[in-house]
Order: structure tokens, then C-alpha cells, then sequence
């Protein structure tokens, strides 16, 4: 975006460029920079409806906690803290930015400043240098802010005590939760819990994702429902729900998916917790986040492909497709081994065993969901020859299941991509197809293309492109860089059954 640059690692926030953006409020910087008013002591999102501070009284920030060490607190009005992440965290894939999303999953809170130093490869100290180059704050100080956002949303839509919420946004004691809330928002818990209707109670958070438009949530609920496993995912018309694997226990997540077709604006995903453990409920809220690919900047995408004479058209029919994440980025590429050469039904039906047979059970209140998907601990140890596939795909997945139980393969998003890529190349089994599509899925790699993938030429096929045409287009496929995994969805997409029936609760 103008008003952020890159040197060296080094992010640069251009004051013109970002005073613009305030100017005419535009949505698109939400969550890219954030706007402190000296005047006022309050720091806001740059499409903040109130008037329009003059220049000389604002300073610009890389993050909500470089603001709040600044000493400004949060707008009331605008709600800051609750804009989808940086776009670029994602795009450019830095130090920074996969640190941020493990510091989203709460990783600082489990396993401290050393923990995640040693997720993304490099000492503490180093890491805060990069974070406060980049982010202007430190590991600490990022992971407070967090804290803070998520206090105040559980305080504002739940009846949970406070104690609870402090315990659940991850804070160590109900003083320091006190003392934090006070200093960021300019208000007691008890004030702030006094401005909202409550909800949930009972183990259940309900919550409000916050999403950049357009947004095609029907495109995205009808993959993920043509995907899902037995006893691990359902789903529902307008709705899918699945079981999480947290750190503290298991959960259940129940998104509500609908279009939002208004570009230019923040939208909203309902997203319904229940957890076993509410220390969770930043890893469960940062996981549903993934998989929405809810920090994407669809109309940086979509205008990309504005004047494609193939993908443009496919845009113009679905604005704002996301490319589907995951809760679990191993489960997503045990998933992706059960699933080569074989159709996704029959994909289903294999892994549907596998859930049945390896997978934990848990209780749930939604019917369908009875299974933890299978950890990799337990399929490590499986006698390949008693899984129902071929003796060469069952060896490579308990061979990928060993490695991601060992450690030798990272899939938390903190590790480099093609690091990542180069040793699950080793692995028996694995090729380039299937090490593209983690990357895509389990990574959020924005510029992932599959050339041998037969539904990519299938496609092309279907929009009246013979051989030739086909040959060409996959080669040229440079040519939708950086967005190539948002062109693949596109092309996929044109393969989705054209309507789904409106109870996909069972998987055929």
C-alpha cells in the first residue's frame, strides 16, 4: 500500500501518504497503520469517523502497541485494536510478520519472548530489534495489546466474570488485567462491560471477526463444506462449525459466512467458541482467523486482476474470494496427503476412517462433531499397511506425520517458506504439488500456482480454452503474480457444484 514501504526490513510509514488515507477514510489502512492525535491523547483506525485531526497534531504507527507505548490510549468511537492484521504480514512473509502470527495464537502467553524467538529462529534479543524496527514495539509490548483487545471483547459480548476474561485473554492476574484495561481504554472493565448488550456465558464466547471487504463468504463456506471430514467439520446453510485441538483442551468454532459485497469497508464474521479451557480463546479466535483468511486486502487483489481477460471475469462474478486456511497446519497437510490422486469424495471417505479410527472423541453440542482430528503423534506410530490406501501414500503419511511429531517440519506460520518447502521436499511421498498446496493453505502463501493440478486445466476447459490455450496459460501464469493463490481459487471455484443443498452435514 502508498502509505507503507519496506527497506532493508526496515518498515517506513510515509506521513503524506497515511494523512491522505485519514483524510478520506479510507477502510483499506485499517490494521496497516494507526493514527495518534496529540490533542486528544486517543490513537484510531485511519477511516475513524470523527473529524479529520489537522496534520501537525498526528503521528502515525506500524501497530496498536506502538501506539500505546506512545502513551495514547484507544478511541472509543472507532474501536482500533479491532481491525483484520497488516495485509503485508502475509505478502512479504518477514520476520515480523510471521512473529505477529504466532503472537496472535498467544504463543508469547504459553511459551514467552524465548518461545517465540525460537519458533521463528532467532535469539530474543534480536527479534525485539526487528519487532520494534518494524512494528515499534516489542515482543512484550505486541503481546499486550492483544491481551487488551481480546480482554475487551469478552468483557463487552459476554456475562464471563472478570476474572475469567482476565484469565482468558491470556493475562497472568486479575491486577495486571485491571491496570492494562485501565491504561488502554481510559476505563474500568465495569465501564466498559456497561456500554454493551452481553451475550454467550455457559463455556461459549461469541465474538465478531472483523474482515476486509468485498467478502465472499458463501464461496468460502461452499468449499469448505464440499472439503470437510466426517466427525471433525460440519456444516449447515449459511453456517460451518468444526472441533479445534487447542493448546489447554479441545474446542468447537461455529462461523456464520455470508456475502459482503460493499468494498472498501469492515465487515464482521460471527464466530461462536466453545471451549474447554478459556486460556484458549485467543488461540481458537486467532485459528478461525486463518482459516477466513480474514487479514487479506481483496481489493488490492481483485483490481489486480481487473483487465485478465480469465481470471478477471471469474472476479468480477465472485468479489473478495478468499483462499481458505486452516486451523491446524498439520492436520491441513495430513489432509492434502490423504487427498492426492484420488477425488475429494474419496479423500473424504479415507479420512473420515482415519478420524474415526486414530481421532480423539469429544463431546460436543453439535451433531456431527464427535472427533479431534488424528495428531500427528498417533499417526506417527500407525502401521502404514492397516491404512486404508495405498502402501506407498500410507508409508508417506506417517513418514510426514513423524516429521511434523519430531519437529523436523514447522507448520505454526513461523518458520521460513521455503525452508519449509525444501524439507518437506525430502520427505518420501511428497512432491512439489503437495508441498505447493501447504504452502497455500497451512502458510497463507499468497502466490502459490499448482501447473500439473488437473482441476486448473479442467477449468480453463470449462471456460471454452482448447489444449493450446491451456498449455499457454498455465506458462504464463507469471503473470497473476504476486495473487497466483487467489487465481487458483478463482479456477477452482468455477468447479464447485452450482448449488449446494442447504444440509451438508453429512459428507458422501
Amino acid at each position: 500500500m502508498g502509505a507503507v514501504t519496506t527497506t532493508d526490513g526496515d518498515l517506513r510509514l510515509d506521513p503524506e501518504s497515511c494523512y491522505r488515507a485519514v483524510k478520506s477514510r479510507d477502510r483499506r489502512f485499517d490494521g496497516v497503520f494507526w493514527t495518534a492525535v496529540r490533542t486528544t491523547g486517543i490513537y484510531c483506525r485511519p477511516s475513524c469517523p470523527a473529524r479529520t485531526p489537522a496534520y501537525g497534531n498526528v503521528t502515525f504507527h506500524p501497530s496498536a502497541a506502538a501506539a500505546q507505548a506512545a502513551g495514547y490510549r484507544a478511541c472509543k468511537r472507532c474501536l482500533p485494536d479491532a481491525t483484520p492484521g497488516s495485509p503485508d504480514w502475509d505478502v512479504a512473509a518477514t520476520v515480523a510478520g510471521r512473529a505477529m502470527r504466532l503472537l496472535a495464537d498467544g504463543v508469547v502467553d504459553r511459551e514467552g519472548v524465548e518461545g517465540l524467538a525460537r519458533r521463528v529462529g532467532y535469539t530474543p534479543r534480536h527479534l525485539s530489534r526487528i519487532l520494534l524496527a518494524e512494528l515499534g514495539a516489542g515482543p512484550l509490548g505486541l503481546a499486550r495489546a492483544r491481551r487488551a483487545q481480546t480482554a475487551r471483547v469478552l468483557i463487552e459480548t459476554t456475562d464471563l466474570s472478570y476474572a475469567d476474561v482476565a484469565f482468558a485473554a491470556g493475562f497472568t492476574s486479575v491486577r495486571q488485567f485491571n491496570d492494562t484495561v485501565r491504561e488502554v481504554y481510559a476505563a474500568s472493565p465495569t465501564q466498559l462491560r456497561g456500554r454493551r448488550d452481553r451475550r454467550g456465558g455457559d463455556g461459549t464466547v461469541t465474538m465478531r471477526l472483523a474482515v476486509r471487504t468485498p467478502f465472499a463468504g458463501r464461496a468460502l463456506l461452499d468449499f469448505l463444506a464440499y472439503h470437510l471430514v466426517p466427525g471433525v467439520e460440519v456444516a449447515g446453510d449459511g453456517w460451518y462449525a468444526r472441533t479445534l485441538d487447542l493448546p489447554h483442551g479441545p474446542g468447537v468454532v461455529r462461523l456464520d459466512l455470508a456475502d459482503e459485497r460493499d468494498a472498501g469497508r469492515t465487515a464482521f464474521v460471527a464466530a461462536t467458541l466453545t471451549l474447554h479451557d478459556l486460556r484458549d480463546t485467543t488461540a481458537a479466535v486467532e485459528r478461525a482467523r486463518r482459516l477466513l483468511d480474514a487479514d487479506c486486502d481483496p481489493v488490492a487483489v481483485d483490481d489486480h486482476f481487473a483487465g485478465d481477460p480469465v481470471v478477471g471475469p471469474l472476479v468480477r462474478a465472485c468479489p473478495g474470494l478468499r483462499v481458505p486456511g486452516q486451523v491446524d497446519g498439520d492436520e491441513t497437510a495430513l489432509r492434502t496427503v490423504v487427498g492426492q490422486q484420488v477425488s475429494v469424495a474419496g479423500a473424504r471417505t479415507v479420512l473420515g476412517r482415519l478420524v474415526a479410527e486414530h481421532g480423539r472423541p469429544v463431546a460436543t453440542d453439535v451433531p456431527g462433531l464427535t472427533h479431534l482430528f488424528p495428531d500427528t503423534a498417533t499417526l506417527a506410530a500407525v502401521d502404514p499397511a492397516t491404512l486404508p490406501m495405498p502402501r506407498a501414500r500410507g508409508r508417506a503419511l506417517v513418514g510426514l506425520a513423524a516429521a511434523l511429531a519430531a519437529g523436523d517440519v514447522a507448520l505454526d506460520r513461523g518458520a521460513e517458506r521455503d525452508d519449509v518447502r525444501r524439507r518437506l521436499l525430502v520427505l518420501p511421498g511428497i512432491g512439489p504439488w503437495t508441498a505447493d498446496y501447504v504452502a497455500m493453505r497451512a502458510l497463507a502463501h499468497p502466490d502459490v500456482f499448482l501447473p500439473t493440478d488437473v482441476g486448473v486445466r479442467n477449468a480453463l476447459r470449462g471456460l471454452g480454452h482448447d489444449d493450446v490455450s491451456v498449455t499457454r496459460l498455465v506458462a504464463g501464469a507469471d503473470d497473476w503474480r504476486p495473487w497466483r493463490s487467489y487465481a487458483l481459487l478463482h479456477l477452482w471455484n468455477t468447479l464447485m457444484p452450482p448449488t449446494a443443498p442447504p444440509d451438508r452435514t453429512e459428507a458422501t
